[in-house]
């Protein structure tokens, strides 16, 4: 159909697209072993890291929610694009130039929506940008100067000025070929009784980016006093800008958030910019909105905080009942944090922008560095108003503090803090934990049941290993999934053996369809290799339940000493027909017992060679077969 983008363009698009760089722009990576990267998953809430990328073969699994794929899949889900709108993305991110099916070189308005609307916010940013160095943008340039910003400054950040005039923009985006109805749904017009005109105006105006640096939404400070609007001003929800999923500088703190396993939220645009200035780089801000859980997510999946690389979230508030009331409205959200999570409070109720500009940069690292710990900050902060001198004020300070101490869900830190308490209000311990209470333990829920086949040990990474009939450490159906493995990832390496492998191999329902998609698809040869083997083996696939599994098998590692070695591969190979003669075996046994040595002598006979050439043929195997692993 017309606007279809060409076959070979996307495969150039997919080859030129490293996954592993790709996901990077969203989620912290660590080596998994085997070639392989995980890292938690961005697209369910998880505690241990379960999503695995493995770039040589340009593919994503996660073992726990079961969502997989390559690099477009990736970005099609995690930007919510249409897949010629993740191809557009990673073109424009690669330099690839598309042609589409009747049209030649890319056509605008071919294009998803989601790619007209970045590439409108990224040439209304450089419009803003240029505008501040127009005479009018003065007043802008001035606000900026005197909160410490040098000109580089501004422009790292990309701060720019929005004309006072009701069409500037629009004029200038229509002459970019951009329709009318493209600027409403980017939320860069407003509709009005005589058509729409700029929601900006006579403002300064910061660019707000998501992790892969797209443009995508704005944040607009009053500058006039005729200007009857907010004092900041954002762009609505679009198809782009979601306000509770948003942090401002994410894009330039996101790789120091990563490596310094340390985030810091603070409150405004220039108290990002200044803590950046004062060399406090992992700073971000939400935007026009409190922080909260879809936040949370953005962070965690930066800071990767499992139990095994604990990073720190740090609140900065300021010192007023309205920074305490902030505070304890994280410490509510905190729960679901496994980081250490910190308040960074300035006394004098100073923000990151002004205490720089009174006392200098060091002054806002010294900030960072006295943080204390969430839990404490919210709890002294609820006796502030009682008079603990009183039996009265410590009685009723406990009624107000015990029950939040009771909500603390890590099982150390609950009597920690309950031991705390009491020297706090100055009482004796057991009358705290009396009134702390002990809520009853959480038993531990039940895991759904997993859909594919046994993992080898839960101790690799561990991810919940999937069920299978029998017992999950069945060294059969360890086996029987180690092959499909080596088949996907080194058809190579096993062409010769498993041309020999039969479907009475397989004992298990799934492993048995995986291998059907595998021969359907011509099965392992040198020829085959990478991504392309992959998806030929995906198009043989019966159903989606089996094209989840072949993505698992493709990127779940191979064991960190084996992973590339061709005699491991065609071992495994080898002990999975081993155990399929050794079956057929026992069931030749079994035949020869039941057959009658004279009344049946010619069966007996057969039967009795057969179980012979059988016995040799799995001795010979036993040859060649790896030692199935404890």
């Amino acid at each position: 159909m017309a606007g279809r983008i060409r076959d070979d363009d996307i495969a150039v698009v997919r080859e030129r697209a490293r996954i592993d760089e790709i996901v990077r722009e969203y989620v912290t990576l660590k080596s998994a072993g085997g070639g392989s990267l995980k890292g938690l998953c961005p697209f369910h809430d998880e505690r241990s890291p379960s999503f695995h990328v493995t770039p040589s073969r340009g593919m994503w699994y996660c073992f726990g929610c079961g969502e997989g794929g390559d690099v477009l899949n990736f970005v099609q889900k995690i930007d919510h694009l249409t897949f010629a709108e993740s191809v557009e993305k990673l073109a424009a991110k690669t330099g690839v130039e598309l042609r589409y099916v009747d049209g030649g070189a890319a056509i605008n308005k071919q294009q998803g929506q989601r790619t007209r609307l970045v590439e409108a916010h990224k040439l209304a940013a450089g419009y803003y940008a240029q505008q501040l160095g127009s005479p009018e943008a003065q007043i802008g340039r001035d606000f900026l100067t005197q909160r410490g910003f040098e000109p580089d400054v501004v422009k790292v950040f990309g701060v720019g000025f929005a004309p006072k005039s009701w069409d500037a923009l629009t004029k200038h985006l229509r002459s970019k070929g951009f329709t009318d109805a493209e600027l409403m749904a980017g939320g860069l017009v407003s509709q009005g009784n005589r058509g729409i005109y700029d929601r900006f105006r006579g403002r300064l105006v910061w660019p707000i980016r998501d992790l892969g640096g797209d443009v995508v939404g704005f944040g607009a400070r009053k500058l006039f006093d005729d200007d009857e609007g907010p004092k900041y001003l954002n762009t609505p929800e679009t198809p782009l800008y979601k306000k509770s999923q948003v942090l401002y500088g994410i894009d330039l703190a996101r790789k120091e958030i990563s490596k310094q396993q340390r985030g810091v939220i603070v409150e405004g645009y220039t108290d990002v910019m200044a803590c950046h200035v004062a060399g406090v780089t992992t700073a971000v801000a939400t935007c026009g909105t409190s922080f909260g859980t879809d936040h949370i997510k953005v962070l965690r999946r930066l800071l990767m905080d499992d139990d095994q690389m604990r990073g720190e979230v740090i609140f900065t508030f300021d010192g007023d009942a309205a920074g305490q009331k902030a505070a304890l409205r994280a410490f509510e959200e905190d729960q679901r944090f496994v980081t250490q999570t910190f308040v960074a409070v300035e006394p004098t109720g100073l923000d990151p922008c002004d205490l720089r500009l009174q006392h200098g940069d060091e002054a806002v690292q010294a900030l960072v560095e006295r943080r204390v710990p969430l839990f404490q900050f919210a709890i002294k902060s609820m006796l502030v108003g009682y008079d603990l001198d009183s039996a009265e004020g410590r009685i009723n300070a406990l009624k107000e503090a015990a029950p939040v101490v009771a909500r603390i869900k890590d099982a150390a830190l609950k009597p920690e803090y309950t031991r705390l308490l009491a020297g706090w209000l100055g009482m004796d311990v057991e009358t705290v934990r009396t009134a702390v209470g002990r809520r009853p333990a959480a038993g531990p829920t039940a895991a759904e049941p997993a859909r594919g086949l046994p993992a080898p040990s839960q101790q690799q990474d561990q991810r919940p290993a999937a069920q299978a009939p029998g017992t999950r450490r069945d060294p059969g159906l360890i086996i029987e999934r180690e092959a499909l493995k080596c088949a996907l990832q080194q058809p190579a390496a096993v062409s010769d053996w498993y041309a020999s492998v039969e479907e009475s191999a397989f004992t298990h329902p799934s492993a048995l369809r995986v291998h059907a998609a595998i021969v359907a698809a011509g099965l392992p040869s040198p020829d085959h290799a990478g991504l392309t083997w992959i998806d030929l083996v995906l198009e043989h696939c019966q159903d989606d339940e089996v094209r989840r599994l072949v993505r698992e098998l493709a990127v779940d590692p191979l064991p960190a000493e084996f992973g590339k070695d061709v005699r491991y591969a065609n071992g495994v190979i080898a002990r999975l027909l081993e155990l399929d003669a050794s079956r057929r075996v026992d069931e030749v046994k079994g035949r020869l017992q039941r057959a009658d040595p004279v009344e049946q002598a010619e069966d007996h006979a057969r039967l009795f060679t057969e179980l012979l050439a059988l016995e040799e043929y799995r001795r010979s195997l036993r040859q060649d077969s790896v030692v199935e692993r404890e």
